[in-house]
């Protein structure tokens, strides 16, 4: 297993030529997601994956020229987050770990890097999304800053991929920008 602490490490848009690993990433997070008994990603398409690519929404942690981790941001997410979605936010999905690196947290560092993407596109929230009642990522993603709002069920899911017809229990996650800036800055209480 790699550590982070070994070598630099560097957070940027995902290419094109990146997309086979992308797919194969996602399949080992899936035979983790069996093997946990978690809830499983479907599979994603190839032309799925490139169109967030084109649109400059999927991401990757490199470390010596290896994808570490990626995922994929949104804009609008009212699927799931209803009227809470305000064009104020960044979602992000599927956060997949390469085998060889998991262990590193990179959860923090993709906070880090959330919240300067946020703060560039003035965006307050930083949201993500899981399925099921799964305390250990209850506490991974409440360990890396995020507030945990609580289990929701989701009322239409037609529009969303496969895995949300299967588990309607969706636990929500955010940070809030302006809570943290205020927590910071002495005076903004």
């Amino acid at each position: 297993m790699h550590t982070q602490k070994e070598t630099l490490l560097k957070i940027e848009n995902c290419v094109m030529v990146d997309v086979p690993r992308i797919l194969s990433l996602y399949e080992e997070a899936r035979a983790l997601q069996t093997q946990k008994e978690m809830v499983v990603w479907p599979l994603f398409e190839k032309e799925f994956i490139e169109r967030e690519i084109k649109e400059r929404r999927q991401w990757k942690l490199v470390i010596d020229n290896a994808i570490a981790c990626n995922w994929a941001v949104t804009f609008d997410d009212r699927d799931i987050w209803g009227p809470k979605d305000k064009n104020d936010s960044i979602y992000i999905h599927r956060i997949a770990t390469n085998p060889n690196f998991r262990g590193n947290r990179f959860i923090e560092e993709i906070v880090e890097w959330a919240k300067q993407y946020a703060a560039q596109l003035s965006k307050q929230f930083i949201r993500l999304d899981t399925l099921g009642n799964n305390t250990g990522l209850i506490k991974h993603y409440t360990s890396a800053g995020f507030k945990f709002l609580g289990m929701f069920i989701l009322a239409d899911t037609s529009n969303l991929p496969g895995h949300y017809q299967k588990e309607k229990n969706c636990c929500l996650f955010e940070i809030d920008l302006d809570e943290t800036i205020s927590n910071i800055l002495p005076g903004k209480h």
